[in-house]
């Protein structure tokens, strides 16, 4: 729903609510938030609140350390685990500096500069986000294990499938929040799971998979399990993947999806630094349908990208090579750009690849570009990136160096 400020007060006085968080994220989509009382709603609003930038990841120094939270009232949403009897919101907040002025590091910024750039080119693209995420066991102490929380295999259900109850508490926690999932169902891996999302325009789809990463940790918290969305949390299973949905539209009605895809294609060695962050990101790929080499193909879930058959006729691309650890902000937004520059250079991919690469001939496969194979190949890759230079500011670059 789309508030304002008057709603938003509203809202606050006739339900009850005595505590409103501002939450605003760090430069690898880590959720940060200060809380304020009602009464401190209008300065929010008009001023801002101010807090110490120098402490958060990505953001900068000591020299200029004031920024500013101001409140999305659109994102305004009632935390359902808090007591109904004296509510708690939260509003995602735009990051300012003290003169008012944007803060260029601000990650949703600059996935609305990104769409706005798209819009400006009469392109729209709507993402949905497939999120794995594993179920693990605490200790005696309350402190989490490696021990998953079932032995369960892709699709089972119970009584193999332990967490078809904590997925459902985690779908109806997000429709209490405005958040539609679509799907959910027990992944390969055990105590491994998916949760998969309707079509949002890009802003939306960044919000509501941040938001359903803090869902997932408090359910499995509520109910005794640590949940994990590292890329590769168990050596010798199935890693944890993020795949991207796009669907792209435009106003001239012409179908720019094929150049659309060449251009992510094209730069996907640059800007898999922020779509696989971790160095455990590239423990995954290449094993266990996660992508190694960049192709695609239709339906083939070998590639890195794949056009999935779709019976109402609607096209999509599904990108594989993303994982749950990487800022979604900054993976759409990268993405967007990705393709509307090969939408503007006229690229067209090269020839579907429709064979299963993990069985296919080193004759094949030897011809192929490689994803980075490791972090510090994908920071080399971003380093000497002019794309990635211009869309990102140098200190959000040099944040994933590490």
């Amino acid at each position: 729903m789309h508030y304002s400020y008057e709603d938003v007060e509203t809202f606050i006085q006739e339900e009850n609510v005595k505590f409103i968080r501002l939450a605003f994220f760090d430069v690898f989509g880590v959720q940060k938030n200060i809380s304020i009382l009602p009464q401190e709603l209008k300065r929010a609003f008009s001023e801002g609140i101010s807090f110490d930038a120098s402490a958060i990841a990505g953001f900068g120094d000591t020299a200029k350390s004031d920024l500013f939270l101001k409140p999305d009232p659109s994102t305004l949403v009632v935390l359902p685990w808090r007591p109904m009897d004296g509510r708690v919101v939260r509003m995602y907040c735009d990051i300012v500096y003290p003169d008012g002025t944007l803060f260029e590091k601000d990650c949703r910024l600059i996935l609305k500069q990104a769409v706005a750039e798209a819009a400006a080119a009469g392109i729209h693209v709507d993402f949905g986000a497939e999120v794995e995420f594993y179920l693990f066991q605490n200790d005696e102490h309350g402190q989490p294990t490696d021990i998953p929380f079932d032995r369960a295999g892709y699709m089972d259900v119970a009584p193999k499938d332990r967490g078809e109850d904590v997925r459902r508490e985690i779908c109806f926690t997000l429709i209490d929040m405005g958040i539609q999932p679509e799907a959910s169902h027990h992944e390969e891996g055990p105590g491994q799971n998916e949760i998969d999302f309707r079509y949002s325009d890009a802003l939306s789809a960044a919000d509501q998979t941040s938001t359903f990463k803090w869902v997932v940790e408090m359910v499995a918290m509520g109910n005794g399990l640590h949940a994990d969305f590292s890329p590769k949390p168990l050596s010798a299973e199935a890693g944890s993947g993020m795949h991207v949905n796009m669907s792209v539209t435009s106003d001239d009605g012409q179908d720019h999806q094929d150049a659309f895809m060449a251009g992510i294609l094209a730069h996907i060695r640059e800007i898999t630094l922020f779509l696989n962050p971790h160095a455990d990101s590239y423990l995954r790929l290449g094993e266990m349908k996660a992508p190694r080499y960049i192709s695609w193909s239709r339906e083939n879930r070998s590639q890195l990208i794949r056009i999935p058959a779709m019976k109402n006729g609607r096209k999509r691309i599904e990108l594989r090579s993303p994982d749950p650890s990487a800022n979604p902000y900054l993976c759409y937004a990268l993405l967007i750009h990705a393709g509307l520059d090969g939408i503007r250079s006229g690229l067209k991919p090269a020839p579907a690849l429709d064979v299963n690469l993990f069985q296919a001939e080193a004759s094949l496969t030897r011809k192929l570009d490689k994803l980075p194979q490791s972090h510090q190949e994908a920071w080399e890759m971003t380093e000497r990136s002019d794309f990635v230079k211009r869309l990102l500011p140098e200190s959000v670059i040099k944040a994933y160096r590490y």
